[in-house]
């Protein structure tokens, strides 16, 4: 089973602007994952879908989702507004008013959740999420899952963005993780970067994003002096792929930008491949 997760999609960044930057970077990441030479099962979209949550920039992303090879499923972030995206994207049953749910039908069950907390940038999951992951979970304890949500529940090292250590939420939602060997990830956004850490006893794995990218700076920052630090950095938009097999979840970053090919699988290369094939056959 493969799965694509396109996250951080910022779309109406430039209010009144169809063809604004998200727009077109969010297109281009739309034609890579057509182009790939294995079509996922589903995709992912994990949060911050619209920047300001407005109606048209929902319209703008169920449009763009509808060009995929396959279903799509998605969930919100902190830059969502709650009430827009349930009426572009309505749930037959939203638990508590959360956009929480279950996809079935396929190898691996994927549980998403909604860590939104209005007004608040970081991440949120109260006792009534909580109940209703862990009831979730107990109702199938044995089948391969997978965590789908956009805050993820961790210090990032990166020191504006991120959980910080002994948040509440972060801590109610390993608690209802923790101890199941049936999860095989969890895959988050939000942090605008490639990221992976164990957590809660699984894998963490936090997709890049489509919208532009943070910086990489892991030195402390204090709030009160500006520094000039890099913040934003304008690079290609990417996805990741996270593939099921042999019982594990395994994952790859993507980069969407025009790329020149250094070697083929032709004559010169025949050798090698056959060689390493060899070598796996072996053991």
């Amino acid at each position: 089973m493969l799965i694509a997760q396109i996250t951080d999609l910022h779309l109406g960044f430039t209010p009144g602007n169809p063809r604004e930057m998200n727009q077109i970077r969010l297109e281009k990441t739309i034609a890579a994952i057509r182009a790939l030479d294995v079509a996922p099962d589903l995709v992912l979209a994990t949060g911050d879908l619209a920047d300001r949550g407005e109606p048209e920039a929902y319209a703008r992303l169920k449009a763009a989702l509808a060009q995929l090879p396959c279903p799509a499923f998605t969930c919100p972030g902190n830059h969502d507004d709650r009430a827009n995206y349930l009426a572009a994207f309505p749930l037959p049953d939203a638990p508590d008013g959360f956009v929480q749910y279950v996809i079935e039908g396929y190898p691996v069950r994927v549980i998403v959740l909604d860590t939104l907390e209005p007004g608040r940038h970081g991440g949120g999951y109260c006792e009534a999420r909580k109940a209703w992951l862990q009831a979730r979970l107990d109702e199938a304890p044995d089948r391969p899952t997978l965590i789908a949500l956009h805050h993820p529940p961790i210090d990032t090292g990166i020191a504006w963005m991120g959980a910080v250590p002994g948040e509440a939420w972060a801590g109610r939602l390993a608690a209802a993780i923790s101890g199941r060997p049936n999860v095989l990830a969890a895959v988050s956004g939000h942090m605008h970067r490639g990221i992976s850490a164990l957590w809660a006893d699984t894998l963490l794995v936090v997709s890049p994003p489509v919208a532009p990218d943070l910086a990489l700076t892991l030195r402390d920052i204090d709030p009160e002096q500006p520094d000039g630090r890099a913040m934003i950095e304008l690079v290609p938009p990417a996805f990741a792929l996270h593939q099921w097999c042999d019982g594990r979840i395994i994952s790859h970053f993507e980069s969407v930008s025009d790329r020149k090919v250094l070697a083929r699988f032709d004559d010169k290369l025949q050798p090698l491949v056959r060689h390493l094939a060899h070598e796996r056959e072996e053991g």
